[in-house]
């Protein structure tokens, strides 16, 4: 019986280069690190995704395989895998560059699945692109989905061209997740929540959006929720996004607010998010408090909550643009 998630997308190796100098060769993407995270949330979890036969595509497969992904039939179908190269500067915060194949394997549609993930490069690339929106549309009728921007303008570009390719994913999308950084590229000159409103315009259930050590907001067609962030040393913020977006999607399925058969993510009411969000904020801090891409398992991520204590929210009225349709 296929895995309850199906996460599609890219996966390459990060070639983490640090203000020292010195350069170390991870694991990584935006998706497979998601699938990874969920994995080892203790989610029965797919990938599908297009890697080499070549030693770093070896060294992705085992990565993925030692927390407990299984690999999607045909993933292993380029020359040569994918490489990020990444720099962390001196406060932890990493900037890119790629050498990446935009292609995909192309999952098969399953009416068990529960839920359908994607995001980032792979999602506004051709010829990922077109594999992930028919992909989407192909799950819709069993499974919930959800988009994370995770925009790299280094490889997408900018402009009207991102907006196009990301407003066509959000579209689809019961849950879009995105950093300020994120809508900061693709509405420049809009104000955080603007932006966010504008994917809920466009069709996006739900829009959470990440601001680093500040917390998250979720914004609903009926609500909006803050939820402040986890205080934390900082290593590096790499895989931080994706192991948040992992444990939002993971929290949401102990809900029962994932697959068709549920009322979805956009019914869960503010102390729903409020409980998921804060989480998911508490998993991203143990990810960059440690190098590179490396999410919590279930234990650690209980253990961290738990020392935590209850998390403080603020809700606000909705502004114009969130409004039922």
């Amino acid at each position: 019986m296929p895995e309850p998630f199906l996460v599609l997308g890219e996966s390459l190796v990060d070639v983490v280069a640090s203000a020292d100098g010195a350069a170390v060769e991870r694991p990584g993407g935006s998706p497979a690190n998601v699938a990874v995270a969920l994995a080892r949330l203790g989610a029965g979890v797919a990938l599908a995704t297009a890697l080499g036969a070549d030693p770093r595509g070896v060294a992705v497969t085992r990565h993925l395989q030692a927390s407990g992904v299984v690999l999607a039939e045909g993933s292993t179908m380029l020359e040569r895998t994918s490489v990020a190269i990444a720099e962390v500067d001196r406060e932890g915060s990493a900037s890119y560059t790629f050498e990446i194949d935009p292609r995909l394997v192309v999952p098969t549609p399953s009416a068990a699945r529960l839920h359908l993930h994607t995001g980032s490069i792979a999602a506004v690339l051709e010829p990922g692109a077109t594999a992930i929106v028919e992909a989407l549309r192909a799950h819709r009728p069993w499974a919930t989905l959800s988009y994370d921007i995770n925009a790299r303008p280094a490889v997408t570009g900018t402009g009207a061209a991102l907006r196009a390719g990301v407003e066509r994913v959000a579209a689809l999308a019961d849950l879009v997740k995105a950093s300020d950084e994120d809508l900061a590229v693709v509405y420049p000159g809009l104000e955080l929540q603007a932006a966010a409103e504008r994917l809920l315009d466009v069709g996006a259930g739900v829009v959470v959006v990440t601001r680093g050590g500040e917390g998250a907001v979720c914004l609903t067609r009926r609500h909006a929720v803050t939820v402040p962030g986890v205080p934390t040393a900082v290593a590096d913020t790499i895989g931080a996004g994706d192991a948040f977006c992992a444990a939002l999607l993971d929290g949401l399925a102990g809900h029962g607010l994932l697959g068709r058969e549920g009322a979805g993510p956009s019914a869960a009411p503010p102390a729903v998010w409020e409980s998921v969000v804060a989480r998911a904020n508490a998993a991203a801090a143990i990810t960059v408090s440690r190098p590179g891409a490396d999410p919590p398992t279930a234990a650690e991520l209980a253990s961290v909550l738990a020392a935590s204590g209850p998390s403080r929210t603020a809700s606000y009225p909705p502004a114009t643009a969130v409004r039922a349709k």
